[in-house]
C-alpha cells in the first residue's frame, strides 16, 4: 500500500510542475518571462559559473528577419565543459552531434516563453554510452538548476 501510495504521490508531484517531458529526448519548460529576459537570465547564470563556458549566440529570429521572413522571438544558447563532454566523446563520439549543451528559448504565440534542451538521458541511450551515469547525472542537474533559476520569480 506504501508503495501505491508513493507512485500516485510522484504522479502528482511530476504532472502538477512546469516540466513537460517529450517522448523525442526534450525538456521543456514554461518561462514567465519574455525570451530576452529567460535568454539574459540563462547567459548570466552560465557565465557566472566557473565550470562552463558560452559557446556560441543564435538568433533565429534575427536571421529570419534578415532573410525577410518573419519568426517569433528564438534564440539558441550553446555551452559546454569539456571535462564533461570530453568522457563521454571518448565512448562514442557520436554525441558530439548533441554536444556542446543547447538551450532554446523561443516565443510559441507571441505571449508565451519556452525553454527546450535535450534530455541527457535521452542522449545516453541514443549514443549508446555506458558507465558514465554520473556524467550524464551531472550534466542532467545542471541543465534543470540553470533553467528552474532562469524561470524562478
Amino acid at each position: 500500500m506504501k508503495y501505491i501510495s508513493l507512485i500516485a504521490l510522484l504522479s502528482i508531484l511530476l504532472t502538477s510542475c512546469n516540466t513537460k517531458t517529450m517522448n523525442n529526448g526534450l525538456i521543456i519548460k514554461d518561462s514567465p518571462y519574455n525570451v530576452e529576459t529567460t535568454y539574459n537570465n540563462i547567459k548570466t547564470i552560465i557565465s557566472n559559473n566557473p565550470n562552463l563556458k558560452v559557446l556560441l549566440e543564435l538568433d533565429h529570429s534575427k536571421n529570419a528577419l534578415n532573410a525577410d521572413l518573419e519568426l517569433n522571438d528564438t534564440k539558441i544558447i550553446l555551452f559546454g565543459n569539456p571535462k564533461l563532454g570530453t568522457p563521454l566523446m571518448q565512448v562514442n563520439q557520436t554525441i558530439g552531434i548533441d554536444l556542446p549543451q543547447k538551450i532554446i528559448i523561443y516565443s510559441d504565440n507571441k505571449t508565451n516563453s519556452k525553454i527546450a534542451y535535450n534530455d541527457p538521458l535521452y542522449l545516453k541511450k541514443r549514443h549508446l554510452i555506458e558507465g558514465k551515469d554520473t556524467i550524464f547525472e551531472t550534466i542532467s542537474n545542471a541543465l534543470n538548476m540553470i533553467t528552474n533559476k532562469a524561470t524562478a520569480k
